[in-house]
């Protein structure tokens, strides 16, 4: 459901800012704090009534940020980021239904798994990159290592969400089972409302400084 494009851009970006805008007026200034740190991909949470029209904004005036749709829960949710723009969907979960919407729409998809069970039901359902979340909780890295053995000759990529940090953002990225990561610690939701486009773009460009270190090919 990725295209080669969209895979080689994600990885290219190795870091996925993942944030949730309640007012869309604040939806460019974010993009545009990310962008100056140097991230280039932004997972935008459908957990607000405007949701879907900050992603809109972004697509239509931050035309060098690559713009996805996350927390996706049902199709309703697909039509309405397809609608706004979105180059790519998530979800925290594997919902078969929600997955075939997302097909239909040819949105790319990447469904969340944190058990064999969970990357079973993605793969029946033609899925090739997977969210791992909760990361950490689930078990970290050890536990995506282990997890991800008996589908390694499947060749299937993951983008861990959940507890990343600058902290261990290497240890992930240096994995080849690690397509990019998702950072919800870059844009909070605190600096987000108090405006703070400085503090996001320090800690985009604090976080894009350890990227280089890690993993590129």
């Amino acid at each position: 459901m990725f295209t080669p494009e969209l895979t080689t851009k994600l990885e290219r970006a190795r870091l996925v800012a993942v944030l949730t805008i309640e007012d869309p007026d604040d939806a460019v200034p974010v993009a545009r704090a990310l962008l100056a740190g140097g991230v280039t991909v932004m997972e935008l949470a459908c957990r607000t009534p405007r949701a879907t029209e900050a992603i809109r904004r972004i697509r239509g005036e931050v035309s060098e940020i690559t713009i996805g749709a996350g927390t996706i829960l049902n199709p309703q949710q697909v039509e309405a980021v397809v609608a706004a723009g979105a180059a790519f969907g998530v979800a925290p979960g594997c919902n078969p239904r929600t997955i075939r919407a997302a097909q239909d729409r040819g949105l790319p998809f990447a469904p969340g798994v944190a058990t064999a069970t969970d990357i079973e039901i993605a793969l029946e359902n033609q899925c090739r990159v997977l969210k791992f979340f909760p990361a950490e909780t689930s078990g970290g890295f050890a536990h995506l290592t282990n997890l991800a053995v008996p589908f390694a000759h499947l060749g299937l990529r993951y983008i861990p969400l959940g507890g990343i940090s600058v902290g261990n953002l290497t240890t992930y990225l240096e994995s080849p089972l690690v397509l990019c990561v998702g950072g919800s610690w870059l844009a909070k939701v605190e600096a987000i409302h108090k405006r703070d486009w400085e503090t996001i773009r320090r800690n985009a460009a604090e976080a894009m400084s350890i990227v280089p270190t890690a993993r590129t090919t």
